[in-house]
């Protein structure tokens, strides 16, 4: 979470839950490998021009493909939330969210929608930080339950 509490325990908004340990793990592997390829592309005796841009050419895409799984977060602002995913962004009111839900074994957070529907919000997951995203799913769920017109499960 990124604003302190307000005075009645909720987070302060706008607040961004954003899975952080797994962001710092992706982005420090990609461009760990980045850099041995474009290393190793230097080192290569035999390497051509063609054969450097591959090696570095593929660092650039593992990069990028670590960038778009470290792109997911929630955003609750007082208009509502916003859910990036990893090729997605919704804007929600606070009305459209019914239930905020992180069930044991759950891969993240599931909004179930006032239109029947559930969305996944990938920002809240419980990956290597479980406590941190039980923690922020509480947060956004008593967050829908302050604004919307939602109840929410565990």
């Amino acid at each position: 979470m990124s604003t302190p509490a307000s005075p009645s325990g909720l987070p302060g908004l706008p607040v961004t839950f954003r899975p952080t340990l797994t962001r710092i793990v992706l982005m420090s592997l990609g461009t760990a490998l980045l850099a041995v390829l474009t290393a190793v592309s230097f080192l290569l005796d035999t390497a051509t021009a063609a054969d450097r841009a591959s090696f570095i050419g593929t660092g650039l895409l593992v990069f990028a493909f670590l960038g778009l799984l470290s792109r997911p977060k929630v955003v609750a602002t007082r208009e509502g939330v916003t859910v990036v995913n990893l090729t997605t962004k919704r804007q929600l009111a606070w009305a459209q969210i019914v239930r905020v839900t992180l069930r044991p074994g759950d891969a993240w957070v599931h909004l179930d929608l006032a239109d029947g529907t559930s969305l996944a919000a990938m920002g809240i997951q419980p990956g290597i930080a479980k406590e941190q995203a039980v923690a922020n799913a509480r947060a956004l769920r008593a967050l829908v339950e302050e604004h919307g017109t939602g109840h929410s499960a565990t």
